[in-house]
């Protein structure tokens, strides 16, 4: 009985979650591709909010241009340009949420990576004119910390398919939060565990920019308050103790090696070319100390 219950309320979930992305339509990509040519403006306040809830329904499908051109464009120039209420903010961040922590029903699905990079928007909404409570502060960033401790989509961009680049997108969203002086220093530790592992998977070889976006994320980290130099000394030696390991070359170790280089390096210009002191005494030392260890 108990088995039964259980699948009967992954059902209920699933179609649930089907029928909160159903209001996307070829009338939704007409609209948007006129919007857009007009510079994503619409006078109507009302039509405005109604056409961004329809276009984060077309955040998991799989047209590229519909997806990422038409839907998340416009949803990003809105939100960047104060256009969206707080209850249609509500209503996204809710809606994003809700697909960041539903089971993943397939791996060549769309919207999880797309609802990550739509909730990195809706913080950088904050950030700007703060709307959010101190619990969905948080809440965002466990929901984020979790998907991205638990991705293994690794996929970044298809000629046919466009992009999913969830790793990319979540590192976005850490960042977002990262420069939002509303989230403090237990999130901080969450999203700097959840960063460091996925920094170097041995499962994949980094190529589109994950490296980059992952070190920006912790680059702005390390401008808080949250951490001092003992704390980078000891996330580093533990970032290079489970990614360098001796013994003959695998591919995993290639790919551990590949990753976490292009994690470090352009971590150590970022922190070299840095005005601020104490990012330079907190993450220098332990940087080249990483550094000597991959090569």
């Amino acid at each position: 009985m108990h088995s039964l219950i259980s699948s009967f309320c992954l059902l209920a979930l699933i179609l649930t979650s089907n029928a909160a992305f159903a209001n996307c339509d070829e009338q939704t990509k007409q609209e948007l591709k006129s919007v857009k040519s007009a510079g994503w403006k619409v006078d109507d306040d009302g039509k405005r909010e109604s056409l961004a809830l329809s276009a984060a329904d077309c955040l998991g499908l799989p047209d590229t241009e519909l997806r990422d051109e038409l839907a998340f464009e416009g949803l990003s120039a809105w939100m960047r340009s104060e256009k969206l209420n707080d209850a249609t903010l509500t209503a996204l961040r809710v809606k994003m949420l809700n697909a960041v922590q539903a089971p993943a029903a397939e791996e060549s699905s769309f919207l999880r990576p797309f609802a990550i990079l739509t909730l990195a928007e809706l913080v950088r909404t904050d950030r700007k004119k703060p709307y959010l409570s101190a619990q969905e502060r948080i809440d965002i960033v466990n929901a984020g910390s979790h998907y991205l401790i638990n991705l293994r989509d690794y996929r970044g961009f298809d000629a046919k398919d466009g992009w999913r680049h969830g790793i990319a997108h979540s590192a976005d969203l850490m960042l977002q939060l990262a420069v939002n002086p509303a989230i403090e220093k237990p999130q901080h530790e969450t999203m700097l565990a959840a960063i460091a592992s996925q920094i170097a998977p041995p499962t994949h070889f980094y190529q589109y920019g994950e490296g980059v976006r992952l070190m920006t994320a912790v680059f702005y980290l390390a401008r808080t308050p949250s951490f001092n130099k003992r704390d980078w000394d000891l996330w580093f030696n533990k970032l290079m103790d489970n990614s360098i390991q001796p013994g003959p070359y695998t591919q995993a170790r290639l790919a551990q090696r590949h990753n976490v280089s292009a994690f470090l390096l352009p971590l150590y210009f970022s922190v070299r070319e840095s005005t601020d002191p104490a990012i330079k005494e907190n993450l220098l030392p332990a940087l080249r100390e990483a550094l000597r260890k991959v090569n």
